[in-house]
């Protein structure tokens, strides 16, 4: 039988956190004479008291190592508990949401998704606002942690590459964690100052740059105006994107950077394809744009610039309506969506590293059919790529592709038209934010979906954003009876 009280231990010391993290938006409402500080510091109450409950009550059991079926079981519980405990504030207070939305908004939070339900975000108080950033921007260290700690020993996806990568943490999970976490943390931080410090710079309020430099760092795209990034044109266009690109490339590397070793950042083939497939969409449709006229080249250059790195680092804010660019723009918008960031980032969706896995396989099939008897290995930044390292890369591809199909489906039998079901089908899997379709608001939110909609929504942004196989095995009755 497995035992489930270290989950259960870890689980409660979050949510006693999160609790602890509602003091801070409480406290910008009271400083405002606003009243509704009342319902943050409820909310607080609760989520404390829970997770200290939670956590006396399993820590007896605690012990310095997590197995590998417990890894599986708390990865998962994690990104349905909080939100549910993050939802309260959305509740009890403004804008008083139904269970489903408030649910909604803090997966899409948490997640770092950044699709909302709420139809007029420039009304709320500033608590609220923040709060969805702050759960985002906790969210985005959370799945850097994941990423680097849980999903190599899990073997999910092909990240057992990694476990070479000076993170091998199998047998000894909590200790190595407690040190990678620091580094993890002291990076993340820094960069999140930093990035607040250029938006002021640029013109932003402290509370615009704070809210935003969290929901920048995290790649979440939470913002709040019903305008997103249209209400801050020019200079804090390319300072979102610089640190979007920044948040989305791995975070081993900058913890190199700061030990004094900066070639492994320019050399990781993650970060040059990155960059380069980057070049290639903005190219692409700025050519396209400036051939139709569209706008002077400035602002088509920073517009494309943005918008592009917005969605291909899956922040998804946004700052003019893209889909007046043209259908082949709107593609490519697309594709970029699916392909993501870098592995140990911020970034959602695929991932670069998988895209480069593929394409070397596709090379490998294409040498063997002309030269069958030659011997070819897959490599990758000077390295062999095991056999089971790309059935797992493909195995992803597979569920992922299968996951976005049905996901398509099932939205559509909830009545959504077929751009509405395929782009929110899109946002949600990937984790990308932005979604469009007649049922979708003037500033984004999906209000008008039905529940069953934003619960299918919910589910895809849990399954995109564990990467989708670390969940599936929970599903195995033979998990639950080893």
């Amino acid at each position: 039988m497995l035992d489930l009280r270290p989950v259960g231990y870890i689980i409660g010391l979050l949510t006693t956190a999160l609790g602890v993290a509602m003091l801070l938006p409480a406290a910008i409402d009271y400083l405002a004479g606003d009243d509704h500080w009342l319902a943050f510091t409820e909310s607080a109450i609760i989520c404390a008291t829970i997770g200290a409950l939670m956590a006396l009550a399993a820590r007896d059991s605690v012990r310095s190592t997590l197995s590998l079926r417990q890894s599986f079981v708390l990865t998962s519980f994690v990104w349905l508990a909080l939100p549910a405990f993050g939802s309260l504030p959305f509740m009890i207070g403004e804008p008083h949401l139904s269970f489903t939305d408030a649910y909604f908004e803090a997966m899409s939070g948490m997640t770092t998704t950044g699709t909302t339900v709420i139809p007029k975000l420039d009304d709320l108080p500033l608590s609220v606002n923040m709060w969805r950033a702050i759960l985002q921007w906790l969210g985005g260290l959370g799945i850097i942690i994941v990423a680097m700690l849980f999903l190599p020993v899990m073997k999910v996806g092909g990240m057992q590459f990694f476990r070479s990568e000076g993170f091998d943490t199998l047998g000894k999970i909590l200790p190595r964690a407690r040190e990678i976490s620091r580094g993890l943390i002291r990076i993340y931080v820094s960069l999140t100052v930093t990035c607040l410090l250029a938006f002021m710079l640029a013109g932003m309020t402290l509370y615009e740059s704070f809210l935003h430099a969290l929901t920048t760092m995290s790649t979440g795209g939470f913002s709040s105006e019903d305008a997103s990034f249209g209400a801050y044109p020019g200079a804090p266009e390319y300072i979102a994107s610089v640190f979007m690109v920044l948040a989305a490339m791995p975070f081993i590397r900058f913890v190199q950077v700061m030990q004094g070793h900066i070639m492994p950042l320019w050399r990781d083939p993650q970060v040059r394809a990155f960059l380069r497939w980057h070049c290639y969409a903005i190219g692409a449709i700025v050519l396209y744009r400036l051939i139709r006229h569209e706008d002077a080249w400035e602002p088509t250059i920073r517009e494309t610039i943005f918008n592009v790195v917005s969605t291909f680092t899956g922040t998804g804010y946004s700052s003019v309506d893209i889909t007046a660019w043209g259908h082949m723009s709107f593609a490519i918008i697309i594709i970029v969506g699916l392909i993501g960031g870098c592995t140990a980032s911020t970034g959602c969706s695929v991932k670069v590293f998988r895209y480069l896995i593929l394409i070397e396989s596709v090379k490998a099939q294409v040498r063997r059919l002309y030269s069958p008897h030659r011997v070819t290995h897959i490599r990758y930044d000077g390295r062999r790529v095991e056999e089971e390292v790309v059935n797992s890369v493909m195995a992803f591809f597979s569920f992922f592709i299968l996951s976005f199909g049905l996901l398509i489906v099932a939205l559509s039998l909830t009545g959504l038209e077929t751009k509405t079901a395929l782009t929110a089908a899109w946002t949600a899997i990937a984790n990308v934010g932005p979604c469009w379709g007649p049922e979708v608001t003037a500033n984004g939110s999906i209000s008008r979906f039905p529940d069953s909609a934003k619960w299918l929504m919910s589910l895809g942004m849990f399954l995109g954003r564990l990467e989708l196989l670390s969940v599936f095995v929970l599903l195995l009755p033979r998990f639950w009876r080893q």
